[in-house]
């Protein structure tokens, strides 16, 4: 069984479905997606239709990211859509809309609200790491930590967590397409929503697959990457 990690879609399915097929996703897997599977990219809702789908035959833990919080708080509350639709939620909208018009949120299926709401967790840990979408308070365990550290702190320079467990995260763009491994910590946001990848790292091994928008495909290793201090 592999422990596989996925960072932020933002609407990139072309890159998810690559990507899954490139590693390629076997059904022992687990397969821990970052979050941030909206906004910025073409495809939101073909992403979650397919996260929806592929979890339903797969071992799926789907985590919570800032842009996925930001729909739900659109739909709640019209004071809040301004904010959103500057950060990639209009590309949203477009895509569950036609000819290229946007949308309403009244138009999302009620199974894509269901998952963002009630499937996404905030964080996940195994024996060896733990998951979450942006960052960790290094000084509380992680039933503790305040959704403002878990969604939308950057990564800057965590220190250790006192567990003793290498933090995978998301959230923080890495704009020359690479993860940024500091050791204890790994972010996994590589931009695929511009002109980056979309990056499946197999957490135990350090092997890593990427994919594109455009089909393009590598393989890479973290102990071949740059320490980050």
């Amino acid at each position: 069984m592999r422990y596989l990690a996925v960072g932020d879609i933002h609407g990139c399915c072309r890159a998810l479905v690559n990507l899954a097929a490139l590693v390629p996703f076997e059904s022992d897997d687990v397969v821990i997606t970052l979050g941030d599977y909206v906004d910025r990219g073409p495809q939101s809702r073909d992403v979650l239709d397919w996260l929806i789908a592929f979890r339903a035959s797969h071992h799926l833990i789907a985590l919570r990211g800032n842009h996925d919080v930001m729909m739900v708080q659109a739909r709640d509350n019209p004071l809040d859509m301004p904010f959103w639709l500057g950060f990639g939620g209009m590309e949203t909208l477009v895509s569950y809309g036609r000819d290229g018009e946007p949308a309403t949120l009244l138009d999302v299926p009620a199974a894509h609200w269901d998952f963002l709401e009630n499937a996404c967790v905030r964080y996940h840990e195994i024996d060896t790491h733990f998951f979450v979408h942006a960052n960790a308070e290094p000084n509380a365990p992680l039933a503790q930590q305040a959704d403002r550290i878990l969604y939308w702190q950057r990564f800057g320079h965590p220190a250790p967590h006192p567990s003793g467990k290498v933090m995978v995260c998301g959230h923080t763009a890495q704009a020359n397409g690479w993860p940024l491994h500091a050791g204890h910590a790994v972010c996994l946001d590589t931009k695929v929503y511009e002109t980056g990848w979309l990056t499946c790292l197999d957490v135990a091994t350090g092997v890593f697959w990427q994919a594109n928008e455009d089909g393009q495909a590598r393989l890479g290793d973290l102990a071949d990457l740059p320490i980050s201090v």
